[in-house]
């Protein structure tokens, strides 16, 4: 290489490179453009991260809707969550976005507790349940009933000094209880307790009317119609006077398949006037004798009252006993062959198993007399050809009495062409 080559000066090397550069640039410029957008679209449309997160705190069950005439026992509390869903999304969820309530549709009416599953289900439907604790709560469905019941008063402390309680009065003297059976089934008494004053002045409060079970709890989960009384306790001086409960008095025996499920007595207490050593002694009053024999339906009886010698009634009355008779209830198993209705014509039916055993409920003379022939257990074909198939056990039973299970309640109902 000579000398004047060594020292050749570079800047037409460097135009060349500047020309490759610029030409064609907006086509070059269009294609880096194209590729800075189609990865920018690449990278906002892929799938994000997924992720299964444990939700932070508990989801309250919310009480599902039952059948009219239902209501359902239990306590329903509140359960934990695990979640699977996109990130961003699953792990923002808010107890406002999850709700869970029971899935009852297996459950039927029953004295027993029976599992239903817990469905909690996401506001977004992008989030799905991956587990649910607990996933069952034991509850029971119970038939409401109702119950009307004579309300007595309590006394919650005692007069003022110098004073006694006169004759106790309150309105209305019956309330309606409503709730279900269990419960209204333990209803021992209905009281409205009401409390003195410092003031010897006749009282008249309104106090709500409690329903209580044989120890005197209050029952919880009841109606009552109306739900407050009003309760008048007039004051008398204590020298010469003194309150008393009334006592009923039966004889006899109610009609065969019958029993006494309730005595009530109006008014319930009496005051007694007299010498203060007669009434030290009184405890209560009793009704003269009252016969039951044989009564089969409530009856109502107006009765003296009997006192002993040197006492008598402040205010001159006699006592309404009502004695509240009603039909022993029971069950009855019956075994009856299955028959096959509505068969179209030209086929033959065979049912497996052919026969069920029914429980039949209802009052206990019905059960005794009710024939075996008048439960019929039957399947309806119509509609159904040949060949195999699950049909429902459909049973009749007398007016008064009711069917409390069918077993098998499923069949199976093999049609054949003739």
């Amino acid at each position: 290489m000579g000398a004047s080559e060594a020292f050749r000066p570079l800047w037409p090397r460097r135009l060349g490179l500047r020309r490759s550069l610029m030409h064609d640039f907006p086509l070059k410029a269009a294609a880096v453009v194209i590729a800075l957008l189609f990865w920018l679209g690449n990278a906002q449309n892929a799938a994000p991260r997924e992720l299964v997160v444990s939700f932070d705190g508990r989801v309250p069950v919310e009480r599902p809707q039952v059948p009219s005439g239902f209501v359902l026992r239990g306590a329903l509390g509140d359960v934990g969550v695990t979640l699977r869903g996109p990130e961003g999304v699953v792990d923002r969820m808010g107890l406002a976005d999850l709700s869970a309530t029971l899935d009852i549709s297996g459950i039927d009416a029953s004295t027993e507790p029976r599992e239903a599953k817990v469905v909690v289900t996401p506001a977004n439907d992008a989030v799905k349940v991956v587990d649910v604790t607990p996933a069952t709560i034991f509850v029971r469905l119970e038939r409401l009933t109702s119950r009307t019941l004579a309300v007595q008063t309590r006394l919650a402390n005692e007069p003022p000094r110098g004073t006694t309680a006169g004759q106790t009065s309150v309105s209305p003297k019956e309330v309606r209880v409503v709730g279900p059976e269990s419960a209204v089934a333990q209803i021992a008494a209905v009281f409205a307790t009401v409390r003195f004053g410092d003031v010897p002045t006749d009282l008249i409060q309104s106090t709500p009317a409690i329903p209580v079970d044989a120890a005197g709890q209050p029952i919880d989960g009841l109606e009552m119609e109306p739900g407050v009384v009003v309760v008048s306790v007039p004051l008398l001086p204590v020298a010469t006077t003194r309150t008393v409960p009334i006592l009923w008095t039966l004889r006899g025996a109610v009609g065969s398949g019958y029993w006494i499920s309730r005595v009530t007595t109006d008014p319930v207490v009496v005051t007694v006037k007299g010498d203060q050593q007669i009434l030290r002694d009184l405890e209560r009053v009793e009704t003269a004798p009252i016969d039951v024999s044989g009564l089969t339906a409530t009856r109502t009886f107006r009765v003296n009252l009997v006192l002993p010698e040197g006492a008598s009634l402040l205010e001159d009355t006699q006592a309404s006993v009502i004695v509240t008779v009603v039909q022993l209830a029971g069950t009855r198993p019956f075994y009856v062959a299955i028959g096959v209705a509505n068969l179209g014509s030209g086929l033959t039916a065979e049912v497996s198993p052919g026969s069920a055993t029914v429980v039949v409920a209802g009052p206990a003379p019905a059960l005794v007399s009710l024939p075996t022939d008048q439960v019929v257990a039957t399947v309806d074909a119509s509609g159904l050809g040949p060949g195999t198939h699950s049909v429902v056990v459909a049973v009749r039973v007398p007016s008064g009495t009711s069917v409390e299970s069918v077993q098998p309640a499923r069949v199976t109902l093999t049609i054949r062409s003739t």
